[in-house]
């Protein structure tokens, strides 16, 4: 049986005897109700995993001793998911996913035909929502490198940022290949980036940002599919080729 998940920062793992979080002291002591001399596993959210045992229970803050520490190595291939925000709760969806699909960052696009709008308050805030979803992801599914959820931003100023590797767009245009054909294109891929638009796919003109910035159009196959399962589509896929 594996045990319960708890995350500290790589600064918090210096001290001898540290203190888990007030929501994790919480959910540890009154949703669990572990004891003292209890044993969790603790991670970093940079690669490091250690087992642990309690050393004081309190809802307001449980300490913990650490065991010897272990390194996770990062996934072979970095995947950045670039995914127009849906409307809904449909984000939340697609974040826990792509945490668990290995996504290594996921970037929340506001394109011409996306319902949601957020203004740099609204999208700080967001993203710091998103940024803990993804978090809580990590403690489900045993992941021990916590992806970055990027502020909000347009599709063309995405394009703008530096990056590597290849970058691949979900296409509804005739012409797509398979994303098996695309990653033929090149041998080694450390880095990957999907484009993936909204209900009603990018704009003819974004399209065209993307393809000359040298994105490659990839199909998802015959069926038009919804915003959020395109994007488990393109990762499930990446994921069977690339890890």
């Amino acid at each position: 049986m594996s045990m319960h998940r708890f995350y500290l920062t790589p600064d918090e793992w210096t001290s001898s005897e540290p203190t888990l979080g007030s929501e994790d002291s919480h959910h540890c002591a009154d949703v669990l109700r572990l004891q003292v001399g209890d044993r969790v596993t603790l991670f970093d959210g940079v690669g490091s995993v250690a087992d642990a045992v309690l050393t004081e229970v309190h809802r307001k803050h449980c300490r913990v001793t650490i065991g010897e520490r272990t390194s996770t190595p990062p996934l072979k291939c970095a995947i950045t998911l670039a995914q127009a925000v849906p409307k809904g709760k449909n984000m939340d969806l697609i974040l826990q996913k792509a945490v668990e699909l290995g996504a290594s960052t996921i970037v929340p696009l506001l394109t011409r035909r996306t319902v949601v709008r957020l203004d740099e308050e609204d999208g700080s805030r967001k993203q710091e929502r998103w940024q803990q979803i993804a978090l809580e992801a990590c403690k489900q599914c045993g992941r021990n490198q916590v992806p970055r959820v990027t502020h909000p931003c347009s599709l063309e100023e995405f394009l703008k940022q530096p990056r590597e590797g290849l970058v691949l767009l979900a296409s509804l245009q005739p012409g797509a290949v398979s994303i098996k054909e695309a990653l033929a294109k090149t041998p080694d891929h450390p880095a990957v980036t999907v484009l993936v638009g909204p209900e009603g796919d990018f704009t003819p003109e974004e399209s065209a940002v993307a393809l000359t910035a040298g994105a490659i159009p990839v199909t998802l196959g015959p069926m038009i599919l919804r915003a959020e399962t395109a994007a488990l589509y393109c990762l499930s896929v990446l994921g069977h080729e690339l890890f």
